[in-house]
């Protein structure tokens, strides 16, 4: 399941969509998607379920300290505290959707079916339960809703994968299934060459002059 839902091969995020570009020169395949892992290797790519593991590992630690129980209550509560103090909720939000991620929710079925008392899918679960809600009332997240690294890590550590730095490969191999399949039909179909769009000033000028009128 990990390995299917995080094979995306559309060009619209970082690492797919460079091993695109490469592979739109016709460079070897192998040396295309090394070209869309270094992509992956960014930190606001490839390391997001690992920041929203150690952001729940955070508040767990937390809750404990604190003799606080798990609860819509104080969950709602912690979130206010991180809103004012001007950080954001990691895991929650998308580029382009603007609902829940079906991703996270094919994780969320298999997490109810398969580990349902594990502590930290106990928090992930309730922090969706009210998180939607807050950052509505919040009003400055265009998607308040959870994506699909908000759920990933938490299983990842439930089946033993403790290192931090292995969940990327996991991510790296799941990729490599949906970039590389986008390769191989577009050499099947001889797509062109990739180039980015150049534009003159004027173009930019007449552009933001007119973006706004009807037309």
């Amino acid at each position: 399941m990990y390995l299917v839902i995080h094979s995306d091969h559309e060009g619209g995020n970082a690492s797919a969509h460079t091993t695109h570009l490469v592979g739109s020169t016709l460079s070897d395949p192998y040396l295309s998607f090394s070209a869309g892992l270094n992509a992956l290797a960014g930190p606001l790519h490839g390391l997001a379920n690992q920041e929203v593991l150690g952001w729940i590992q955070a508040l767990q630690a937390k809750f404990i300290a604190e003799g606080k129980e798990v609860n819509k209550q104080t969950i709602t509560d912690f979130a206010w505290e991180t809103l004012k103090a001007g950080k954001v909720i990691p895991g929650y939000g998308h580029a382009v959707l603007r609902k829940t991620d079906p991703r996270y929710e094919c994780q969320r079925q298999f997490a109810m079916k398969y580990l349902p008392n594990d502590p930290l899918f106990k928090i992930v679960n309730t922090i969706y339960d009210v998180m939607p809600g807050v950052l509505t009332e919040h009003g400055k997240t265009k998607n308040p809703y959870p994506n699909v690294d908000s759920h990933s890590g938490v299983l990842l550590w439930h089946y033993g994968f403790k290192e931090y730095q292995y969940y990327t490969v996991l991510f790296g191999v799941s990729r490599a299934m949906g970039a590389l399949s986008q390769v191989f039909w577009d050499r099947a179909l001889g797509m062109p060459l990739e180039r980015p769009k150049s534009v003159t000033p004027e173009y930019i000028v007449d552009y933001f002059k007119n973006k706004d009128k009807p037309n």
